[in-house]
Order: C-alpha cells, then sequence, then structure tokens
C-alpha cells in the first residue's frame, strides 16, 4: 500500500532544541484514524488504490432544517449494507457486491493510488503508518482570498507613486498586443480569483510522530486554513 493518511490541520508552532539552540518551525496534523473503505483493483476498475475515510458524519436528525451537514442515504449506503430494492435485485441476480467498511459515513473521503497489498476493507490505518517514512508530501486546498488584484495575486510592482500616474497606482497598465497579433495571449497574468485550489507540497521532512494522540508534526508549512483537511503521503522524490 502506497503509506499515507488522512488529516485536519491544527496550526503551527515550533520545536526547540536545547542541545543545538535550533527552533525548528512545523505544523500539527492531526491524522487518522481513518477507515478503509473501499479497494480499487485492476480488474473491476482498471487501477489500483485504496480509499480512506476520515472523520465521522453526522447521522439525519428529524429536524428538516439541520439536515445540510447530515449524511444522505446514499453515502450511508456506501459505508454499510442497506436495504433497497437495487440491493434486493442484486442478490437475487447473484451479482456479488462490494464489501462494505460497516462504520459511520465519513466528512472527507480521498483515494491513494498505489499497490493494495495486504490492506481489507473495515481496517483502521492511524499515524503508526509512516513510522518508518523519513519525508511526505502534503495536498490540501489552498486559502480563498476571492477576486484578487495584480499585486496580491501576481506580485506585481503597481504603477508609479508620483508624477503622470492618477488614480491606478494599484493597476497592472498595458495589458495588449501591437498591431500584430491584436490580440492578449491565453494565461496572460491579471487580476481573478485568488486561492481555493488544489495545492502539493513536497518533499517535507516529519519531524514527529505521536501515536497515543494522533498527531504528526511536519517540518514547515502546509497549504491550507486551520482545520483545513490534508492528504499526506510518503513522497516519491530521492
Amino acid at each position: 500500500m502506497t503509506k499515507g493518511i488522512l488529516g485536519r490541520k491544527v496550526g503551527m508552532t515550533q520545536v526547540f532544541d536545547p542541545e543545538t539552540g535550533v527552533a525548528t518551525p512545523v505544523t500539527v496534523v492531526e491524522a487518522g484514524p481513518c477507515k478503509v473503505l473501499q479497494l480499487r483493483t485492476e480488474d473491476r476498475d482498471g487501477y489500483s488504490a485504496v480509499q480512506l475515510g476520515f472523520l465521522d458524519k453526522k447521522r439525519p436528525a428529524k429536524d428538516r432544517r439541520s439536515r445540510q451537514s447530515q449524511a444522505a442515504r446514499s453515502e450511508r449506503g456506501h459505508v454499510a449494507g442497506i436495504k433497497s430494492k437495487r440491493a434486493a435485485s442484486l442478490a437475487a441476480k447473484g451479482v456479488e457486491v462490494a464489501a462494505k467498511a460497516n462504520c459511520e459515513p465519513k466528512k472527507f473521503i480521498r483515494e491513494l493510488r498505489g499497490e493494495v497489498g495486504e490492506v481489507e476493507v473495515g481496517q483502521d490505518i492511524d499515524v503508526s503508518v509512516l513510522e518508518e517514512v523519513a519525508r511526505v508530501d502534503v495536498v490540501g486546498t489552498s486559502k480563498g482570498r476571492g477576486f484578487a488584484g495584480v499585486m496580491k495575486r501576481h506580485n506585481f510592482a503597481g504603477q508609479r507613486a508620483t508624477h503622470g500616474v492618477k488614480k491606478c497606482h494599484r493597476h497592472a497598465g498595458g495589458t495588449g498586443m501591437s498591431a500584430w497579433p491584436s490580440r492578449t495571449f491565453k494565461g496572460k497574468r491579471m487580476a481573478g480569483h485568488y486561492g481555493a485550489g488544489r495545492v502539493t507540497v513536497r518533499n517535507l521532512g516529519l519531524h514527529k510522530i505521536d501515536v497515543e494522540n494522533n498527531l504528526l508534526l511536519i517540518k514547515g508549512a502546509v497549504p491550507g486554513p486551520n482545520g483545513g483537511y490534508l492528504i499526506i503521503k510518503e513522497t516519491n522524490k530521492k
């Protein structure tokens, strides 16, 4: 199996080493325990992967107004066998149904591609899976900054703050071309939606693993705000 786990960013701190006098900045990540929900295979799905789920999702409440964050019936059927006309029809035809984890629906579900190995559906994965891993890749969603200008989004210098510039100090300047090609090339750096995208930070050192409290201390910064979901997996860089 690809060594990896799902987690949630707690925040940043620093670890001081009294012997060397070095303070190491680290990100604290609450990782796992994760439940193995499904196994993807080459024969059935065309690729090999392990599907993990992190954090339980609430069951539907009687109050209809509070159902926005509750698990739907389809989400419950993904992790456990529930009675339905389709399930009864498949059973009558003798179709073998994929194994279920028999757990609560999960908030954060992702797949780790790679050989499945000896992992089984319903198995719990905790931070001890990374004990022999020195460096990891961390995947998350960056902080969303809305519609941003070129100075914030692309680090432009802006216009002059003195003579000849009036009320356009933070503007991008000219973006068009000359008589040829008389258009703006695709990919031109302009103002627009900034952040809220998938970001991978590679080859970060793993400072410490706290199995008892399900915590990882990762050297440096990882994408996303505090409380954001993360995928932590062994790096493939040398």
